[in-house]
């Protein structure tokens, strides 16, 4: 019978919540480091943001494709899971439209170099991109669907047209840094509102 700590919980559960905390904490980091320094960018840099070391790292993602994966999916649900609580607070549908985009370009910078992190994977980046539609392309035909049923924006714009255009606005960040797709980005989502909306 394994002894309980003060708290109640067996040190083994303890344990399990710290792992826990540092693959969250892990997973943040390097979503964080992918941004500006892309997925190759060294793991002692993803340790420092994390505060963990390389070991730490390793233990939970013994390849940068394990770990490059796990961020994928991460991210994944961040975005999926935002879209509703972004529904619920922002000022309008339009407004939780627009934040969900910008989660969405963050996540794009990120996933930018997977396909190179898992080289000749064909099968781990398919499984991938299948979890990205059916986790994504629902979370934003609800912000499309509140927008138009609120006013704001025309009818008729598909959720796979809207995330695989700013995809496409995307390309080429890396390449050129007087190209920012954000500002092409709002200029797309201008184009969908209707006259009156601001």
């Amino acid at each position: 019978m394994a002894t309980e700590s003060p708290a109640g919980d067996s040190p083994s559960r303890g344990k399990r919540a710290d792992a826990q905390r540092n693959r969250q904490t892990v997973l943040t980091a390097a979503a964080e480091v992918f941004v500006t320094s892309g997925v190759d960018a060294p793991i002692r840099q993803i340790a420092a943001r994390a505060g963990v070391g390389m070991a730490t790292i390793y233990r939970h993602f013994p390849t940068r494709a394990d770990l490059v994966t796990a961020v994928y999916h991460h991210q994944i649900e961040a975005c999926a899971e935002a879209g509703p609580n972004l529904l619920a607070s922002a000022d309008s549908p339009l407004e939780a439209l627009s934040q969900w985009i910008d989660l969405f370009v963050d996540f794009l910078v990120t996933k930018h170099g997977l396909a190179d992190a898992l080289q000749s994977d064909n099968d781990r980046f398919a499984a991938l991109h299948a979890y990205f539609l059916d986790r994504l392309l629902p979370v934003c035909a609800q912000l499309l669907d509140a927008a138009v049923e609120a006013g704001d924006i025309r009818p008729g714009t598909q959720p796979y047209e809207l995330m695989r255009g700013i995809g496409n606005l995307c390309i080429g960040r890396d390449n050129d840094p007087r190209y920012d797709p954000r500002r092409l980005i709002a200029l797309l989502l201008q184009g969908l509102q209707r006259p009156h909306a601001s």
